[in-house]
């Protein structure tokens, strides 16, 4: 059970099955807006669910097409099924992260021969800056978030350049994570789950979830990445072969 500012809540998981917006946009040297950095993390959540659907073999590897993003040769999925789930979970992601309402998104992979939980891909998230009050949020007046993008960059503040080079480390070792992890056997699904605040607006289609924790397994922690509004650290947790 995940905790929130206000009372606990479960995480939410998305049921049936889906994709996100593969256009490229090019690094900027300005800092980010809160804003812009709720977009950025919800495409990153996009990209880090296809390329370990793609890395471990979830499907095959000619249900994916190439697509550039980061600087990086990436890979997401062409199935209209899986596209449309993944774009629902990042579109509601997104708005949510702008008010600050999500923890940690986690991605688990699940055997269909025995329904056993194999890999547990943890995403955690830090919101470093205070969102938007929520007229400001709905109507799209610009906050504080942005005032910093007129005058020049604030001391300490990433570029769009630098936090970029944060993700390639991290989906370079997300690719480098198979010489580790065990093979997966026989077919495998996959179901994602959002740790979000207890007083959220959810959407009809999303419930609640049990945690998923892999009991017993191994960790292992990747690397992290940020903007000057949110950090994301990642964990990925797996079953012990028998």
């Amino acid at each position: 059970m995940s905790a929130s500012d206000s009372k606990p809540s479960k995480p939410k998981s998305l049921k049936p099955k889906s994709s996100a917006s593969v256009g490229e946009d090019p690094s900027k040297t300005h800092k980010l807006s809160l804003k812009g950095s709720a977009k950025m993390v919800s495409e990153f959540f996009d990209y880090s669910i296809n390329t370990i659907l793609f890395q471990r073999g979830v499907y095959p590897a000619e249900d994916f097409t190439p697509v550039k993003k980061y600087g990086l040769n990436m890979l997401v999925s062409c199935d209209d099924q899986v596209r449309a789930y993944i774009k629902r979970i990042t579109t509601q992601l997104q708005k949510w992260m702008l008010a600050g309402k999500v923890k940690k998104l986690v991605v688990v992979i699940t055997s269909k021969e025995d329904g056993k939980d194999v890999e547990r891909w943890q995403f955690d998230v830090q919101h470093l800056s205070k969102p938007p009050s929520s007229s400001a949020a709905t109507s799209g007046t610009p906050g504080d978030e942005n005032s910093a993008t007129a005058g020049g960059l604030k001391e300490g503040a990433k570029t769009e350049a630098e936090v970029q080079a944060e993700i390639q480390s991290l989906f370079r070792q997300i690719t480098a994570s198979v010489t580790f992890l065990p093979m997966l056997d026989g077919r495998c699904t996959f179901n994602v789950l959002v740790y979000a605040d207890g007083d959220v607006e959810v959407p009809m289609e999303w419930g609640d979830s049990d945690a998923r924790e892999i009991n017993g397994g191994e960790k292992v922690a990747l690397r992290s990445w940020g903007t000057s509004s949110h950090k994301v650290e990642t964990l990925v947790s797996y079953r012990l072969q028998d």
